[in-house]
């Protein structure tokens, strides 16, 4: 620690990503990336941006990107606002959205980015634990009394499991004073988005990327849904910190990205087709799985503990990830959902690791 750290730096523990290899040949499961490329329109709208005017600044306001994702949601661009991928779009809303004197709600066992935002900006939280089974009790943040705003994924993170819309309704409806976030990174792979409900609940703020279903990680592109209000709030934020969050490339390609809807409806059949298939192997070789409706499962085996026995893969030229905290998942796996080869190369090297486990005993 330096002695020239505030004092917020010292008090800070940052959020620590899944690992990018830098060694070849490793199948990569660990982040949640598309396993597929995307749209050739994204790629042929990159490239005709490189062109002279990359020496001019982009546009501040992203005016086409944020037509293009009003016309994908049936909004107006009024309801839109674009940021430096979801996890920027999310420190805006804790900052705008969420600093309050009453307790931030939100899952025990959820993104963990989410914590880490709370001390950043010395918001108060308070942790609504899981079900038993790794659901989302609605009636447990009804009856929590006052707060200062929800927050959870939906499908939630690292679990997978989504919350039906009609859940998502009756928690807004039962929480009309503060704000609730959904943060739908993962809704695109089969579950029920919110933004039909902006109209109705202007408390609702509802949070996308499209680094997961539009394959566009490299890109860095998310933004958020709601009330005008609220798109303001976040607009004077971003204005306050960085007027150009997107630039030309990324503008022009998410916007091409958005346009090419018949890509994003075959890319994510695959990956759930591929989903079920997994799920099924694993289940056949003694996990329990967790129904997901994300692009990854979460998974656990009784005879194995869930740090060794993702070393074990990486031995194997597999990354998932595994989180130590809290103790309750600890042996559990998230592992993405890649092409079919890659899926049934990580059973065949778990049969390896247990065909070795079985000739120790």
């Amino acid at each position: 620690m330096s002695r020239f750290w505030s004092e917020v730096v010292h008090g800070l523990t940052p959020y620590v990503p899944g690992e990018q290899p830098r060694i070849e040949g490793l199948i990569k499961l660990n982040t949640n990336e598309c396993p597929y490329p995307p749209s050739d329109q994204v790629l042929q709208a990159i490239a005709a941006q490189t062109t002279g005017d990359l020496r001019l600044y982009p546009d501040p306001q992203a005016a086409n990107l944020k037509a293009a994702i009003a016309r994908h949601h049936r909004l107006t661009p009024e309801q839109v606002f674009v940021g430096n991928g979801s996890d920027e779009v999310l420190a805006h809303a804790f900052m705008a959205l969420l600093r309050h004197s009453k307790p931030l709600l939100h899952p025990d066992i959820s993104y963990s980015f989410y914590p880490v935002y709370a001390r950043l900006y010395g918001i108060q939280t308070r942790e609504i634990a899981l079900r038993a089974d790794f659901s989302i009790a609605v009636d447990d943040y009804l009856q929590a009394g006052p707060n200062g705003g929800i927050i959870f994924p939906n499908p939630n993170a690292p679990t997978g499991m989504a919350l039906p819309l009609s859940e998502v309704e009756r928690l807004l409806t039962g929480n009309p004073d503060s704000v609730v976030v959904v943060d739908e990174a993962y809704v695109d792979f089969g579950a029920q988005t919110a933004a039909g409900l902006i109209h109705r609940y202007p408390q609702l703020l509802v949070i996308r990327t499209l680094s997961k279903a539009w394959a566009l990680a490299g890109l860095r592109v998310g933004y958020a849904l709601g009330h005008p209000d609220l798109i303001d709030a976040l607009t004077r934020v971003k204005d306050s910190f960085n007027s150009y969050p997107l630039d030309r490339l990324a503008q022009a390609g998410a916007t091409a990205a958005l346009q090419d809807e018949d890509w994003l409806a075959q890319t994510s059949a695959r990956i759930q087709a591929s989903r079920e298939a997994l799920s099924e192997g694993l289940r056949a070789r003694g996990f329990e799985v967790l129904p997901s409706k994300a692009n990854f499962v979460f998974a656990r085996h009784p005879a194995h503990e869930g740090a060794r026995l993702a070393a074990q893969l990486r031995e194997h030229r597999i990354l998932v990830r595994q989180f130590a905290r809290p103790q309750r998942i600890a042996d559990f796996l998230r592992i993405t959902i890649g092409t079919p080869q890659q899926c049934e190369a990580l059973l065949c090297a778990y049969d390896a690791i247990a065909q070795e486990a079985a000739s120790l005993s």
